[in-house]
């Protein structure tokens, strides 16, 4: 069996930092920061999003986006929304069908 097979399993301090929020997890993860929580020195990952500060587990209608996509996704299709009125506005015509005998 090799040596160096799998990667070491280790306690990783997660970061969430939109909220600040903290919590020690194991991973094969290997940062370089390391922090000290409750009285322990752990290395850090830092997330974007946890259950912290995600909508679906604040119950909040408010968007975390620390990286713009939620405003370039309402920049690209904002002027779909006044098209699709537009088309169900004009009226539909249809064409007359010959009857064969």
């Amino acid at each position: 069996m090799k040596k160096e097979g799998h990667p070491e399993y280790q306690d990783v301090l997660f970061v969430d930092s939109a909220t600040g929020f903290k919590f020690v997890c194991g991973s094969t993860l290997k940062p370089k920061e390391k922090e000290v929580f409750e009285g322990k020195e752990y290395p850090v990952y830092r997330v974007a999003i946890s259950s912290a500060s995600h909508p679906f587990f604040t119950k909040s209608k408010q968007f975390v986006d620390s990286e713009g996509r939620v405003d370039k996704f309402r920049k690209r299709y904002s002027g779909l929304k006044q098209e699709k009125k537009e088309v169900a506005a004009a009226p539909v015509k249809k064409k007359a069908r010959s009857k064969k005998s």
